[in-house]
């Protein structure tokens, strides 16, 4: 059964039982780690909604994918795909006031979860941007920037896209209309980094996640164009 339509029937327990079922492929102290990120996400997200559901469905779906459709096993990625959002979202509940809540934040994701899971979660974790230039143009600028110097970055990134793009049916159609022209744009620049050679997934992985992007692009496209 597709993410979305265990989100849509089982809502965020089916998610729960099949984000079990990936974990349980994995060695013991791998399975504690990743039980702990994902109590750690739903606690500071508890409160936090993605229109029609808990955002951590949203967290749940992007880890399951890159575990059961990407075939990745890597417990570092898979805390960091938990945690994705954690810094940018609830800096200060992970860390207290601060001068530099992102970095504040980042060190405590890092004593807990290690320097490799800090660093993916930087990767994807969006800057405070200048309020004087397009939002959108430095979202994609961080994005390829980020993204072009760690691979595993972008396979997080690129099942966030997914669950966000292909997923925006599922949203409703004030939040579709206001996060297509954010997300257009980016496709073409996923599918070339998808592409490069050292984007760790098998190349029928990447096959399927193109076919994604192409999904996800014809529905945002439906999106921004006029009305007839």
């Amino acid at each position: 059964m597709a993410l979305h339509d265990i989100t849509e029937t089982l809502g965020e327990r089916g998610l729960r039982d099949r984000f079990d079922i990936e974990v349980a492929k994995l060695p013991g102290a791998d399975q504690a780690r990743l039980r702990d990120a994902l109590d750690w996400a739903a606690d500071l997200h508890r409160d936090d909604r993605r229109t029609r559901e808990p955002y951590l469905n949203h967290l749940l779906r992007v880890t399951i994918r890159i575990s059961h459709h990407y075939r990745v096993t890597d417990p570092d990625v898979l805390c960091a795909a938990l945690l994705h959002d954690a810094v940018e979202d609830h800096p200060e509940d992970i860390a207290g006031p601060s001068t530099d809540p992102t970095a504040a934040a980042l060190a405590v994701v890092r004593e807990r979860f290690g320097t490799r899971v800090a660093s993916l979660v930087e990767a994807v974790t969006n800057p405070i941007y200048d309020l004087d230039r397009d939002a959108h143009e430095q979202y994609r600028e961080h994005v390829l920037e980020s993204l072009a110097a760690d691979p595993w970055a972008r396979v997080i990134k690129l099942s966030d896209f997914t669950d966000n793009a292909v997923g925006i049916n599922w949203t409703t159609p004030s939040k579709a209309q206001r996060v297509a022209p954010k997300y257009h744009p980016l496709v073409d620049d996923l599918r070339l980094l998808l592409a490069r050679p050292d984007t760790p997934l098998a190349d029928d992985v990447k096959a399927v996640i193109d076919a994604q992007l192409t999904l996800g692009e014809q529905r945002l496209a439906s999106l921004l164009a006029p009305p007839a």
